[in-house]
């Protein structure tokens, strides 16, 4: 993704970011994230995905997090907004997939927390 002179592009917008030609070399490892400022069960995944990183880093590799999103059924329930619980599977496992292909991760780790995120991480999971 990153080796050649056809890829500076792609490794100065990495530069631009704080990763260096050596943390570029070594496995990246794609962190998706389902932590939502929206619901207790994932709120703690923001603080949690930092110590997957340091994980990452002490292994030899270079993390890399991204988000997703996240419903919570007990604050959509009864209003407009519970019909999109069960469609947020989908959505969390199309957008972990669609990240980890598009940026060709060596591996991803998943973080999640409540009955639709952790379906739709396994489900991103299984397809790559």
């Amino acid at each position: 993704m990153t080796e050649g002179p056809h890829r500076a592009a792609a490794r100065s917008y990495y530069q631009a970011i704080g990763f260096d030609d050596e943390a570029m070399s070594k496995p990246i490892i794609g962190v998706a994230s389902t932590w939502i400022e929206t619901m207790p069960c994932n709120y703690h995944l923001r603080a949690l995905a930092k110590q997957v990183k340091d994980g990452i880093r002490a292994a030899g590799g270079t993390p890399m997090e991204f988000n997703t999103i996240a419903i919570s059924d007990g604050i959509t329930m009864g209003t407009s907004g519970m019909k999109t619980s069960l469609v947020s599977r989908e959505v969390i496992a199309d957008s972990i997939e669609l990240t980890a292909r598009g940026y060709n991760f060596d591996a991803v780790v998943c973080l999640a927390g409540c009955d639709k995120t952790l379906p739709g991480t396994v489900m991103a999971l299984a397809r790559l």
